[in-house]
């Protein structure tokens, strides 16, 4: 009985080690949530950064609980490598999941902002540790890879108070340019999300084949109105302002060459 007493000292040993990590692990997760919460970061944020200190804790107290029973450095040398060999094949998965832990904790955008990731523009739906979930303007679900997700610009509607939007126009030669400047500076007025500053720009630049170009430049409250809607209104604004000054919109004018006639023997 006595030669079985430091086996059962071992395990009883262990067994508290572990137990006294697993609820210190509990305890110092759920305070360290509490206290991000406090500070009003991201759910995703709190809840990733609470969940790595609690196991973390877990794993170092079952380590030394193994200690107890054999020599642990050279169970994980040899896991080390099992470890390399798997993280090798899971490269993508594991890029995926780095990156998404950057995502959460930088946080360049947040659930409900628009933005365009890689290329596509939608709102925000989730953030995970593999995947960002994008509702298209289409109406699609896009789940884009974190990693290429965060290798790409990234753009944020949703953080800036003023957008400008850029509208090509053109007008016939005989228009009087002031007249249609100041039909467009009055009906863009009128826009929805409209700012005063900065102020509206209308630039002629271009002598078209059969017109003048210019470009239309105002802002909008982004918060107030897309800039798609922006840009559509401005759209059907100029051209009735257009038609109740009685000018045309211009159309590119092709001249057909009469073709040469072989001559038949």
């Amino acid at each position: 009985m006595p030669a079985n007493l430091p086996s059962f000292t071992n395990i009883l040993t262990a067994l508290l080690i572990f137990g006294a990590s697993y609820y210190a692990g509990v305890w110092l997760s759920r305070l360290l949530n509490r206290v991000l919460q406090r500070s009003n970061a991201e759910p995703g944020v709190s809840h990733l950064l609470s969940q790595i200190l609690k196991w973390t804790i877990i794993s170092l107290g079952f380590t030394t609980a193994l200690q107890r029973f054999f020599n642990v450095t050279a169970f994980l040398t040899g896991l080390g490598i099992i470890g390399f060999t798997i993280g090798f094949a899971l490269q993508n998965i594991m890029q995926n999941f780095m990156s998404g832990v950057i995502l959460l904790i930088q946080q360049p955008f947040k659930v409900g902002d628009d933005v365009t990731l890689s290329g596509h523009e939608g709102t925000v739906l989730k953030i995970g540790l593999r995947t960002t979930e994008l509702r298209l303007r289409n109406g699609l679900l896009a789940f884009l890879p974190n990693a290429d997700v965060l290798a790409q610009p990234i753009i944020n509607y949703s953080r800036t108070n003023g957008f400008r939007v850029e509208l090509p126009v053109s007008i016939p030669y005989k228009a009087d340019t002031e007249k249609v400047r100041a039909a467009i500076l009055r009906e863009i007025k009128s826009i929805d999300g409209y700012m005063e500053s900065p102020a509206p720009r209308v630039l002629f630049h271009t002598f078209g084949q059969s017109s003048v170009d210019l470009t239309v430049q105002f802002w909008i409250n982004y918060a107030a109105t897309d800039h798609h809607i922006a840009k559509d209104m401005a759209l059907v604004k100029i051209k009735r302002a257009f038609e109740k000054l009685g000018m045309d919109m211009p159309y590119l004018m092709q001249v057909m060459k009469n073709p040469v006639k072989r001559k038949t023997k």
